[in-house]
């Protein structure tokens, strides 16, 4: 077996199991589905496609910055009709950092990594308003076990964050000197499971979303030494922007000539 090692870190997340009409809750870990969902985006399957070989991966996280938990709330209006649409409330992640694996076969693992490096469709975080904003790929698959992968790898939280836990650190007695690493991974059909999650997908069909029960365990790791800041770039950078065919921000683009029929309202609602 081989495990895949990724880097989810960026402003936002949101990681919702159990999100339904006006109340979009998130988890405080990455889920399963998401991620599952976030690869198969890299990979360029459909919504309708079989996620089997997806789900039968082993998956695990460890909470390498926890970040902050933001309560959003929309509100919204149709374009056509001006009717007010239901309020909404909306629950992010703010500035965590984590570090997520998938455990299973080497060749998909290597196709997986493979369509990170260019995906198909951009990646995000749990929605589409959360972009990472670190590359999410951290190396090729390695020939481990899932569980040491989360315990060795190095820290992954961001260099203020790092900073600061090493500043209380110094100020704390010998007894809470050394701070820790939540892990939650997937339960071996053999152990009992310390607690259960709706999280597998079975269906990203908008149609008939599906999703089987999850069984997780959880383990605590010491914090790995965080890696040093290099004062030169890397030797060999990925050449994969995603948003590299995207204008810059404020830069004007060369606008259509003005047609003489007005076009058609797109019924989307109007977002305040």
């Amino acid at each position: 077996m081989s495990v895949l090692l990724l880097r989810l870190a960026g402003p936002l997340q949101s990681w919702g199991s159990a999100a339904r009409f006006a109340r979009r809750s998130t988890e405080n870990a990455p889920t399963k589905s998401g991620v599952l969902g976030l690869l198969a985006a890299a990979l360029g399957r459909s919504r309708e496609e079989d996620l089997s070989d997806l789900a039968a991966l082993r998956f695990g996280v460890r909470i390498d910055q926890p970040g902050s938990r933001l309560r959003d709330f929309h509100t919204a209006h149709h374009s056509d009709s001006g009717r007010a649409m239901p309020l909404s409330e909306r629950f992010y992640l703010a500035d965590a950092v984590f570090l997520a694996g998938v455990e299973g076969d080497a060749d998909l693992l290597h196709r997986l990594y493979e369509a990170l490096l260019a995906p198909h469709f951009l990646p995000y975080l749990g929605r589409r308003s959360c972009p990472p904003s670190r590359p999410v790929t951290i190396g090729r698959p390695q020939n481990t076990a899932l569980e040491q992968a989360l315990r060795e790898t190095e820290w992954q939280a961001s260099a203020w964050y790092v900073r600061q836990t090493r500043a209380r650190r110094s100020d704390a007695t010998a007894a809470t000197a050394t701070p820790t690493l939540d892990i939650l991974i997937d339960s071996p059909p053999s152990e009992v499971p310390d607690f259960s999650v709706r999280d597998i997908p079975l269906s990203f069909d908008p149609k008939h979303r599906q999703y089987g029960l999850r069984g997780v365990r959880t383990h605590q790791t010491q914090t790995p030494a965080a890696p040093r800041p290099s004062a030169t770039p890397h030797p060999n950078p990925s050449p994969h922007d995603p948003t590299h065919g995207l204008p810059p921000a404020g830069r004007t683009t060369a606008r259509p000539k003005p047609s003489s029929t007005p076009p058609p309202e797109s019924g989307l609602p109007r977002i305040h």
